[in-house]
């Protein structure tokens, strides 16, 4: 995922919501108990960890058995210290403190819960872009340095690697209804880090890479999900066992959900989200532009999906009287600029969720050349009395500026092939005369007609008439 990528605008939880998600996942919990713990016998060693023969009692007061429970303690004392829900005191004598955070768990905003997680998730990624260190002795040279290459690993390569992932799982789901979206089968997010977007029929060579990077991301979404940030099902251990194996039980060979399904948290949304927003994406929430004036809200949403323009805007109308906010609209909605139409669509789709109390607000621009029409149509939907016919001008004009929005909306779209073909059929002679219409996106609006309508007839009349405008035009 590039930085100029478009991300889908989300709909977040509340911040109360999200705290207590935050405080109940298993790796901000399990640090705030052992931070509790810590007191003026606790030490660390030379790097802030644990000392080795105080982990069992560590793994006790978090209630881990298990040949993993001391791991688990040392994960929870590293995100203890990462967090600054403990400090270290004295290095030399390797004593520690509580920190000052860990007061704001208990204490602190719904913010301030959400900062410390952030700080833990940080610490939990980190981690995961960390393979099995199995080897890691065997890696160390003279110096007591650890030479990667004999490793296999490149940390930069593989943090840039879960980042991309964590960027496409966000792309592709997070837009979605639900916060967090649809799962996403684990071939599908890897495939999206490997192969090429040219390439029609995946390589063996390829297909045997996204299955490595099948494997990394199962172990990095294990990792992951005690932080909170995804819902993961794991890869099926039946499909990691030899060929000569025999399955304990019948699979069914189509289930995709055995290769390993993820899913992102509202939790996780909230957290890639502020991720993105650090590393300079452009990320959206819904409900960011509802303090905002109109004019951000028209263009802030012209890129949003409906549903998400439409909650933004219900957001927005919420804050203000509606006749107020129907002027402010409108004024907004003026421009003969590119992004112009694609505003008067969202304002015109906007005033639709206003009640009548807006009507004095539509009159008033009834005379106006470029709002007249949107007026005319929100007063006749509402039975208003009184409403002047438009002039053929004002209606040809209105067709430019409705199809130039939904090509700037949704480019050469079903739905805008079928509006071209009714247009062309509903008046014989449109394109003699649209020619003319003194618009600025005339002859461009022109131009898509003759590539969307399948009639050859009806396509060389739209491009003689495109033609024509930019004569017209001077262009």
């Amino acid at each position: 995922m590039s930085d100029s990528s478009p991300l889908p605008p989300v709909r977040l939880h509340s911040e109360a919501e999200l705290a207590r998600d935050a405080l109940s996942t298993p790796v901000l919990s399990r640090a705030a108990r052992i931070a509790r713990w810590a007191g003026p016998g606790t030490r660390v060693d030379a790097g802030g960890s644990l000392v080795e023969e105080q982990l069992p009692a560590a793994a006790g007061e978090l209630g881990l058995t298990g040949d993993d429970a001391a791991a688990y303690a040392a994960e929870a004392w590293r995100v203890a210290i990462d967090t600054g829900l403990v400090e270290i005191v004295d290095e030399e004598a390797g004593t520690v403190a509580a920190g000052q955070e860990l007061a704001l768990l208990t204490g602190g905003s719904p913010h301030d819960v959400l900062a410390v997680w952030l700080a833990a998730l940080e610490a939990v990624v980190a981690d995961a872009s960390v393979p099995d260190l199995d080897g890691l002795v065997d890696a160390l040279d003279e110096g007591g340095e650890v030479d990667f290459a004999s490793l296999g690993w490149d940390p930069e390569a593989e943090a840039e690697f879960l980042d991309g992932v964590l960027g496409n799982l966000y792309l592709l789901t997070a837009g979605e209804e639900v916060p967090g979206g649809a799962a996403v089968p684990l071939p599908a997010l890897a495939a999206s880090m490997i192969v090429p977007s040219d390439m029609s029929e995946p390589t063996n060579d390829v297909l045997e890479q996204v299955s490595d990077a099948m494997m990394r991301l199962d172990d990095q979404f294990r990792t992951l999900e005690p932080v909170g940030l995804v819902e993961y099902q794991p890869v099926d251990e039946a499909l990691m066992a030899d060929a000569d194996e025999e399955p304990s039980a019948p699979v069914d060979e189509t289930d995709v959900s055995r290769y390993g399904m993820v899913r992102l948290t509202p939790l996780g949304v909230y957290g890639l989200r502020a991720r993105l927003l650090e590393a300079g994406f452009e990320a959206p929430a819904v409900g960011e532009l509802a303090d905002k004036g109109a004019d951000a809200l028209l263009d802030g949403t012209s890129v949003f999906p409906p549903a998400a323009a439409q909650a933004e805007t219900e957001q927005w109308l919420t804050r203000r009287e509606p006749l107020a906010a129907a002027r402010e609209l409108l004024a907004a909605a003026r421009g003969g600029d590119a992004g112009a139409p694609l505003r008067r669509l969202r304002c015109q789709q906007a005033l639709s969720l206003v009640g009548t109390e807006a009507e004095p607000a539509l009159r008033e621009v009834l005379d106006d050349p470029e709002l007249g029409g949107l007026a005319r149509v929100w007063l006749s939907e509402r039975g208003a009395s009184g409403v002047p016919a438009p002039s053929q001008e004002l209606v040809f004009w209105l067709t430019i500026d409705t199809v130039a929005a939904q090509l700037q909306a949704e480019g050469n779209s079903e739905e805008l092939q079928a509006l071209v073909e009714g247009l062309a059929q509903q008046h014989g002679g449109f394109f003699a005369a649209a020619w003319r219409v003194e618009h600025p996106a005339t002859a461009d609006v022109l131009e898509a007609m003759g590539r969307l309508h399948p009639d050859k007839r009806v396509a060389k009349e739209a491009r003689k008439a495109a033609f024509k405008a930019r004569s017209q035009q001077g262009n």
